[in-house]
């Protein structure tokens, strides 16, 4: 046990032969911040690249790999460098006030988040790693100001985001993949058809990407657009890639391509291209949720004070796209493998119609203010395209363990932060 009766102190905190618990938090921070993107990458990359491995778009090798380079390229370049002090606004700024107990908060709410979403990811369960550190921020202002500090109605959106994110994606990805049966699959050439609508498809997935970039990463934030500028400049790049995209396509394929896969052929090219933006966009977005605690516990340490916002070195953005490109490597296969085929089989079109209702959710619902789990969406994806083609198509059975977990991430996490904190309060 750390013991406070010593002759030097640090923010009015003791230290043990001459060395600050801060710092001691802080490199336990490091650690466990670490552990925290590992986790990110093995649970969050079948946001990205399971329906694309499901649909045999590229390998589990291959996913891998390109998962791993594109999060840390997002995390380290696109990601945020100021980050909120209580993530997501769920809890009041109230309790940061002691910087000592501020750092064991922080440090607690690491390790409650990452354990839950370890624990996920060993049962080869998708779950938002966004509403885990949610929950073990609750869980730690519960533990020091009680249940008046928690602000219910954001919390409540964050509930409600349970329902609008699958439900919202189901219906587009339902909807989209009906679409493309319509105008594509039931003719009598599959891949004549697809190619004359490529320039279509290739551009509306492009003008969902631009436009989510603008609106939904760090960087587009910093260019500040206004809504009918970036519409604009979207419509009249996708416009330009579509129909440039026909071309390399149909130029790329041989004859032999085109009479085996048919649309799928065209389809796939698509599908890779949307998979590398939701892996991108995912570096850049969710890096906050490990190395937004991890850059309070640094900000503390090095200041010994803190306020509503924190400034994000760098270095921190690069060293959490490690860690999420390391979990990508060591532990992202069995949670790929579980959205990418136990819940239904998924070809190029079906795989295009998930990519493309996960991104189309998560823009539209962010314009308009709802809460939304990039996890979620996909996940409802998956659910709608194998609804599409009825329901025995869906395995109901695994769709309900999801769910479940969805369910439990935030008590759980909230109640193991409570123990944790509690704990370390205790040894300090």
């Amino acid at each position: 046990m750390l013991s406070r009766h010593t002759n030097v102190t640090v923010f009015g905190v003791a230290t043990v032969a001459g060395v600050s618990t801060e710092i001691i938090v802080l490199i336990v921070g490091f650690l466990v911040g670490f552990y925290m993107a590992w986790n990110i990458g093995a649970n969050d990359v079948a946001n990205s690249m399971a329906s694309a491995v499901g649909a045999k778009a590229i390998t589990l090798r291959q996913a891998i790999l390109i998962a791993g380079i594109l999060n840390i390229v997002g995390a380290a370049f696109i990601g945020s460098h100021v980050t909120d002090t209580i993530r997501k606004g769920i809890v009041s700024t109230d309790v940061l006030r002691d910087p000592h107990i501020a750092l064991l908060g922080a440090l607690s709410a690491l390790l409650a988040a990452s354990f839950w979403v370890s624990f996920a990811t060993w049962r080869s369960l998708p779950v938002s790693t966004t509403h885990s550190i949610v929950g073990a921020m609750v869980g730690f202002g519960i533990a020091m100001g009680g249940v008046s500090v928690i602000h219910w109605g954001v919390l409540g959106a964050v509930v409600l985001s349970w329902v609008i994110s699958p439900v919202f994606s189901l219906v587009i990805g339902f909807l989209m993949f009906k679409l493309i049966i319509w105008m594509i699959l039931s003719r009598t050439d599959p891949y004549g058809f697809a190619l004359k609508r490529a320039p279509w498809f290739i551009g509306t997935a492009v003008f969902i990407i631009i436009m989510s970039f603008v609106f939904k990463t760090p960087l587009g934030k910093t260019l500040a657009l206004s809504t009918p500028v970036a519409a604009l400049i979207s419509l009249i790049i996708a416009s330009f890639i579509g129909h440039i995209g026909k071309r390399l396509i149909d130029y790329k394929l041989d004859e032999e391509q085109k009479r085996r896969l048919g649309a799928e052929a065209i389809f796939r090219r698509i599908q890779i291209g949307t998979s590398c933006y939701v892996a991108l966009a995912q570096g850049a977005n969710d890096v906050a949720n490990a190395i937004g605690p991890l850059a309070v516990i640094y900000f503390l340490a090095k200041n010994g004070t803190l306020g509503v916002t924190v400034p994000v070195p760098f270095f921190l953005l690069l060293f959490g796209g490690m860690g999420i490109a390391l979990g990508i490597a060591m532990g992202g296969r069995r949670v790929i493998q579980t959205v990418g085929s136990r819940i239904t089989t998924l070809s190029n079109t079906r795989g295009f119609s998930v990519d493309f209702s996960a991104a189309t959710t998560v823009l539209v619902a962010s314009k308009m203010g709802l809460p939304v789990s990039t996890t979620h969406a996909a996940v409802g994806g998956v659910m709608g395209v194998g609804l599409a083609r009825g329901f025995e198509a869906v395995n109901f059975g695994i769709i309900f363990q999801i769910m479940l977990y969805w369910i439990l991430t935030v008590p759980v996490a909230a109640f193991t932060c409570i123990g944790i904190f509690k704990f370390l309060l205790w040894v300090t």
